[in-house]
């Protein structure tokens, strides 16, 4: 039996490894179906070579054409490995058999001599077989070789010339490293010669792809007057290996220019190949399409082939996988057997992206272990082992697919570029911390995130520069939050207090929802005039904590909440009477009961109420009990305990020590922590506080070792030493505060029990009248706690041997 119709759709390479053992013996199936596959990559093509072998098996014993030229490449492939009964092609035009044919469109092919034209010579002037062409690509026959200069010394001398850095032996070497062939290297040289331009940057119009690769070598051997080309739709530089319009353009750019609707989803891709009436399929259509599916012989469904095997195809589910110990993290889990090791490895692992041990690249986990992986160069340090990524040329990788880094840059293009690819000149820095993050699992993770895709897309596709107030048109959340502190951490817009933005933003919009202009003038007057006011006095230059934030909120929600009331009794600030005030402040549900206090002396004091007092609480010190001992078993835990976070360790130890602020904690910088000789320093407002051993060790590792949660955008200079989950930004004092309850800590309770404890081991005064200075209290208890507010003011350290 030769085949069917139906295999050479469904399994082209295993018809033709079966025609051929039909007629040769004397190769194993394997060998033959690793020859095909190497002789014939694309789908298409084994098709057609499984087709050509179908209607006419002769071909293996005549090698006669017409036939498809595969046909040909596969029979001087297997008369290579060793072929005894398979014949090598013959020439269409003298019928004997050679080594190399060329082929010709119709289905024919033949040697050289057969298929090399006469032309007329422009050395003799006579028509005879073309041997060579000069620099003008003028033909030359045997007895007329070009004599009008040597190219390669022309080329030679102009390289070194450009960049005398490079000798004649290194310009040689270069060349041919970039092209074998005499002819190839002759061309090569006339075109450099003729247009030294093609090597200061304008390479992308080189008539012969060698020269591109020529220009690779010359960098590569230490030239730094040779500029590789640029593409020039995208103005990358990166391999441009397609030909449009006269110029080479990269992969990426090629692919854009020819996208066309998927006749099956409707994507607007590149197609990877067409049906049978011609329509366009993109990838992800055309593994579905029914003549691509093939019987799983594992689950006997038509399904697309993930592996094939001796037995035959298997499907994604069905291919073979075992439980085993994973070579890397040593967990047992189904895993697959690695290609670069043989060992087994888990779905883990394969995702895993980590810094290599070896070289300390951040790049997928090749071999190695959970705590010291290794990446593909340190696995397998042969450069011939590896393939590149057909679109950077740079990863090294075992799959002919783009690497992820080069899916991400395409996916970003076509979100930001315009049809030609070119992104803003204000999105620039946005691309390029999209592209460069360490990790481009997680950005293109985020990329591919419907929110994301459509801001991106609004944003790309906005011809006005990118500015906050063009973000604020957007539909506000997470996504549009983080993606503005990107573009603020890479520079393309300015920093901004987004908290003071959204408070004013909520403000004029509780404001305006008042129908009555009096009240919505005296609302206006107190959230504005009185604590927005000072809240930009008190702020400077910096930015607004959460905690001010949320003090406004409550003071001006507490207004409004008031002004309800009184609408609603059907009374105004200034016929509310004492009485009606003692009735609200009876009610047993009211809310923000110190904040409206507050309003009504504002109104009092403004002339909007009369006669109206509300007494303020005298604040009779902390509601929980002050635990010293619980202090320092908090503090010897945090010094002592490995386990630990470092971050939560050094935040804990500065509150429960320093009786430092959350806010104020989230906010340092390592500007703020001085090393000089072993000694460590942290600032606290003005004054630097020397760090004993314990705690100044872990600050030195917190400063080497911080690290936020951002992948993208995050910038290398970020000052912060909490630094957070937005790129640029430091840790909320919310997270942190989280973050210390996880580990046990009370932020309001230690951070009192700090204070006091630190009051009462101030100096005492002496309650003998006669022993009073002129500056001492007459109350010593209130001069304690005086001393210890100021004490933690001036931010003096505690004892050192107190922590240890």
């Amino acid at each position: 039996m030769t085949g069917s119709a139906e295999e050479v759709l469904t399994d082209p390479v295993g018809l033709v490894v079966r025609l051929v053992g039909n007629v040769e013996k004397h190769l194993a199936p394997a060998l033959v179906r690793d020859i095909v596959c190497t002789v014939v990559r694309a789908r298409a093509g084994r098709r057609s070579l499984a087709q050509a072998l179908h209607n006419d098996p002769a071909l293996l014993r005549t090698g006669q054409p017409p036939a498809p030229y595969c046909v040909a490449k596969l029979l001087m492939a297997l008369h290579d490995a060793g072929a005894q009964d398979i014949t090598l092609p013959h020439c269409g035009e003298c019928g004997r058999a050679c080594r190399y044919v060329g082929s010709r469109t119709g289905g024919q092919w033949g040697c050289s001599p057969c298929f090399g034209k006469p032309a007329v010579c422009a050395g003799c002037r006579e028509e005879r077989r073309v041997v060579s062409r000069d620099r003008h690509g003028k033909p030359r026959c045997q007895n007329c070789p070009d004599t009008d200069g040597d190219p390669l010394q022309e080329l030679t001398k102009l390289v070194t010339n450009l960049d005398p850095g490079l000798d004649a032996a290194a310009v040689l070497a270069a060349l041919g490293r970039a092209t074998v062939r005499p002819a190839g290297q002759r061309r090569l040289a006339w075109s450099v010669v003729a247009r030294p331009e093609l090597l200061t940057g304008a390479g992308y119009e080189a008539p012969t792809p060698a020269a591109q690769r020529f220009i690779n070598e010359l960098v590569e051997a230490g030239a730094t007057k040779v500029v590789r080309p640029a593409c020039p739709r995208c103005h990358e530089v990166k391999a441009l290996s397609k030909l449009l319009e006269g110029k080479r353009i990269c992969r990426a750019c090629f692919a854009r220019h020819a996208a066309v609707p998927c006749s099956g989803c409707g994507a607007v891709r590149e197609p990877a190949a067409r049906d049978a009436e011609g329509r366009p399929l993109c990838p992800n259509c055309m593994v579905r399409q029914p003549a691509n599916l093939e019987e799983c012989v594992g689950c006997g469904r038509r399904k697309p082939v993930a592996n094939r095997l001796p037995d035959g195809p298997r499907c994604q589910n069905c291919r073979p996988r075992m439980t085993a110990e994973c070579g890397i993290c040593g967990r047992t889990a189904l895993c697959d057997t690695s290609r670069a090791t043989g060992q087994p490895w888990c779905d883990r692992c394969q995702q895993r992206w980590v810094a290599c041990s070896g070289c300390g690249t951040v790049a997928q986990a090749r071999s190695g272990t959970w705590e010291a992986p290794l990446c593909a160069k340190c696995t397998n340090p042969d450069p011939n082992f590896w393939g590149r990524c057909p679109v950077c040329t740079t990863t090294w990788q075992l799959s002919t697919r783009p690497c992820q880094r080069c899916v991400l840059d395409q996916q970003v293009r076509d979100l930001l570029g315009d049809a030609n690819g070119a992104t803003q000149p204000e999105l620039a820095p946005l691309h390029e911390a999209l592209t460069s993050a360490e990790r481009p699992d997680a950005a293109m993770a985020w990329v591919s995130r419907s929110k994301a895709r459509h801001l991106l897309e609004r944003i790309g596709s906005d011809e006005r520069p990118v500015t906050h107030e063009v973000l604020d048109e957007l539909p506000p959340g997470k996504v549009l939050a983080h993606l503005r502190s990107v573009l603020v951490a890479t520079g393309a817009l300015p920093p901004r207090d987004e908290r003071l933005v959204a408070l004013e933003k909520w403000i004029t919009s509780t404001v305006q929802a008042r129908t009555d202009l009096a009240e919505r003038r005296i609302l206006h007057g107190y959230a504005v005039w009185h604590h927005m006011r000072r809240l930009r006095r008190r702020l400077g230059d910096d930015h607004t904590t959460r905690l001010q934030d949320l003090n406004v909120r409550c003071h001006v929600t507490a207004a409004n909440n008031f002004l309800d009331w009184l609408t609603g009794e059907g009374l105004t600030l200034g016929t509310c009477t004492q009485t009606n005030l003692e009735r609200w402040m009876a009610d047993p549900t009211v809310s923000y009961r110190d904040e409206t206090g507050h309003f009504v002396r504002w109104s009092v004091q403004h002339r909007y109420a009369r006669d109206l007092t509300y007494g303020t609480v005298r604040w009779t010190g902390p509601l929980s009990t002050i635990d010293s001992e619980k202090r320092w078993a908090d503090a010897r835990r945090l010094l002592n305990d490995d386990a630990l976070p470092t971050p939560d360790r050094v935040a804990g130890l500065l509150l429960v020590l320093y009786a430092q602020k959350i806010a104020t904690i989230s906010q340092l910088t390592v500007d703020d922590v001085h090393i000089d000789n072993g000694t460590v320093s942290i600032t606290f407002g003005s004054s630097p506080v020397v760090l004993p051993a314990p705690l100044a060790s872990l600050v030195r590792d917190l400063v080497v070792t911080r690290r936020g949660k951002a992948k993208i955008g995050t910038p290398d200079d970020a000052p912060w030493l909490f630094p957070g989950g937005h790129p640029g930004l430091p840790l909320t004092d919310s997270q942190i505060g989280k973050r210390l309850h996880k580990i046990g800590i009370r932020p309001k309770q230690d951070r009192s029990t700090a204070l006091f404890t630190l009051a009462t081991e101030g100096p005492r005064c002496d309650p003998r009248p006669d022993a009073r200075g002129p500056h001492q209290s007459r109350r010593p208890m209130a001069a304690g706690i005086s001393w210890g507010l100021g004490y933690l003011r001036r931010r003096r350290q505690p004892a050192e041997d107190d922590m240890t």
